[in-house]
Protein backbone atom coordinates (compact mmCIF):
# COMPACT_ATOMS: atom_id res chain seq x y z
CA UNK A 1 0.00 0.00 0.00
CA UNK A 2 2.84 2.39 0.80
CA UNK A 3 4.52 1.70 -2.54
CA UNK A 4 1.22 2.28 -4.34
CA UNK A 5 0.73 5.49 -2.38
CA UNK A 6 4.20 6.61 -3.42
CA UNK A 7 3.35 5.95 -7.06
CA UNK A 8 0.12 7.88 -6.60
CA UNK A 9 1.91 10.87 -5.09
CA UNK A 10 4.46 10.74 -7.91
CA UNK A 11 1.82 10.65 -10.65
CA UNK A 12 -0.84 12.90 -9.13
CA UNK A 13 1.03 15.10 -6.64
CA UNK A 14 0.83 18.76 -7.58
CA UNK A 15 1.50 20.48 -4.25
CA UNK A 16 4.78 20.60 -2.33
CA UNK A 17 3.42 18.43 0.49
CA UNK A 18 2.14 15.79 -1.97
CA UNK A 19 5.52 15.70 -3.70
CA UNK A 20 7.23 15.43 -0.31
CA UNK A 21 5.47 12.11 0.33
CA UNK A 22 6.99 10.31 -2.68
CA UNK A 23 10.30 9.22 -1.11
CA UNK A 24 9.09 8.59 2.49
CA UNK A 25 6.22 6.34 1.41
CA UNK A 26 8.48 4.50 -1.01
CA UNK A 27 11.06 3.92 1.74
CA UNK A 28 8.37 2.81 4.22
CA UNK A 29 6.90 0.43 1.65
CA UNK A 30 10.31 -1.01 0.85
CA UNK A 31 11.13 -1.47 4.55
CA UNK A 32 7.83 -3.19 5.30
CA UNK A 33 8.24 -5.44 2.25
CA UNK A 34 11.79 -6.40 3.21
CA UNK A 35 10.78 -7.08 6.83
CA UNK A 36 7.76 -9.13 5.75
CA UNK A 37 9.64 -11.22 3.22
CA UNK A 38 12.52 -11.75 5.63
CA UNK A 39 10.20 -13.00 8.36
CA UNK A 40 8.25 -15.17 5.94
CA UNK A 41 11.26 -16.99 4.49
CA UNK A 42 13.04 -17.31 7.83
CA UNK A 43 10.00 -18.81 9.52
CA UNK A 44 9.22 -21.07 6.58
CA UNK A 45 12.70 -22.58 6.83
CA UNK A 46 12.37 -23.04 10.60
CA UNK A 47 9.20 -25.15 10.35
CA UNK A 48 11.21 -28.19 9.27
CA UNK A 49 13.63 -27.64 12.17
CA UNK A 50 10.73 -27.50 14.64
CA UNK A 51 9.37 -30.82 13.41
CA UNK A 52 12.78 -32.49 13.69
CA UNK A 53 13.40 -31.10 17.20
CA UNK A 54 9.96 -32.22 18.37
CA UNK A 55 10.39 -35.73 16.97
CA UNK A 56 13.83 -36.11 18.63
CA UNK A 57 12.77 -35.08 22.16
CA UNK A 58 9.26 -33.70 22.71
CA UNK A 59 9.79 -32.60 26.32
CA UNK A 60 13.05 -30.76 25.52
CA UNK A 61 11.33 -29.13 22.55
CA UNK A 62 8.45 -27.92 24.73
CA UNK A 63 10.86 -26.54 27.34
CA UNK A 64 12.91 -24.74 24.70
CA UNK A 65 9.79 -23.33 23.08
CA UNK A 66 8.48 -22.09 26.44
CA UNK A 67 11.74 -20.21 26.98
CA UNK A 68 11.64 -18.82 23.44
CA UNK A 69 7.99 -17.75 23.79
CA UNK A 70 8.68 -16.05 27.14
CA UNK A 71 11.61 -14.18 25.60
CA UNK A 72 9.49 -13.12 22.64
CA UNK A 73 6.66 -11.92 24.89
CA UNK A 74 9.12 -9.86 26.95
CA UNK A 75 10.57 -8.33 23.79
CA UNK A 76 7.08 -7.35 22.65
CA UNK A 77 6.43 -5.64 25.99
CA UNK A 78 9.65 -3.65 25.80
CA UNK A 79 10.10 -2.87 22.13
CA UNK A 80 6.69 -2.99 20.50
CA UNK A 81 4.46 -1.71 23.27
CA UNK A 82 6.83 0.86 24.81
CA UNK A 83 9.45 1.98 22.29
CA UNK A 84 7.18 2.18 19.23
CA UNK A 85 4.54 4.37 20.94
CA UNK A 86 7.35 6.60 22.23
CA UNK A 87 8.68 7.01 18.68
CA UNK A 88 5.16 7.80 17.45
CA UNK A 89 4.81 10.49 20.14
CA UNK A 90 8.20 11.97 19.18
CA UNK A 91 7.13 12.07 15.53
CA UNK A 92 3.88 13.78 16.51
CA UNK A 93 5.91 16.50 18.25
CA UNK A 94 8.00 16.99 15.13
CA UNK A 95 4.80 17.54 13.14
CA UNK A 96 3.78 20.29 15.54
CA UNK A 97 7.14 22.09 15.48
CA UNK A 98 8.13 21.64 11.82
CA UNK A 99 6.91 23.61 8.84
CA UNK A 100 9.02 21.90 6.18
CA UNK A 101 6.90 19.65 3.92
CA UNK A 102 9.61 16.98 3.69
CA UNK A 103 9.87 16.69 7.48
CA UNK A 104 6.11 16.57 7.94
CA UNK A 105 5.69 13.99 5.20
CA UNK A 106 8.51 11.90 6.63
CA UNK A 107 7.21 11.83 10.19
CA UNK A 108 3.59 11.29 9.12
CA UNK A 109 4.74 8.36 6.97
CA UNK A 110 6.83 7.07 9.88
CA UNK A 111 3.78 7.22 12.15
CA UNK A 112 1.69 5.37 9.55
CA UNK A 113 4.36 2.69 9.15
CA UNK A 114 4.70 2.27 12.91
CA UNK A 115 0.93 1.97 13.28
CA UNK A 116 0.97 -0.83 10.70
CA UNK A 117 3.78 -2.49 12.63
CA UNK A 118 1.81 -2.12 15.88
CA UNK A 119 -1.25 -3.72 14.29
CA UNK A 120 0.75 -6.64 12.93
CA UNK A 121 2.78 -7.11 16.11
CA UNK A 122 -0.34 -6.80 18.26
CA UNK A 123 -1.91 -9.77 16.53
CA UNK A 124 1.42 -11.62 16.54
CA UNK A 125 1.68 -10.99 20.29
CA UNK A 126 -1.76 -12.52 20.78
CA UNK A 127 -0.74 -15.59 18.75
CA UNK A 128 2.51 -16.03 20.71
CA UNK A 129 0.61 -15.66 23.97
CA UNK A 130 -1.89 -18.34 22.92
CA UNK A 131 1.00 -20.58 21.79
CA UNK A 132 2.72 -20.02 25.15
CA UNK A 133 -0.43 -21.05 27.01
CA UNK A 134 -0.68 -24.20 24.88
CA UNK A 135 2.95 -25.03 25.63
CA UNK A 136 2.36 -24.57 29.36
CA UNK A 137 -0.62 -26.93 29.23
CA UNK A 138 1.41 -29.51 27.27
CA UNK A 139 4.25 -29.24 29.81
CA UNK A 140 1.79 -29.78 32.68
CA UNK A 141 0.32 -32.82 30.99
CA UNK A 142 3.81 -34.30 30.47
CA UNK A 143 4.63 -34.15 34.18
Amino acid sequence: MFILASAGFWNLGKTDIAKAYIIPTLVAGALLTIIGLGLFFTNKARIVEFEKAYNQDPSAFVSAEIARAESTLNEYKTIVFKAVPFIIAACALIIVFSDAPVWRASVITTIAMLVVILLIDGTAHARVEAYYEQLISVERSQT
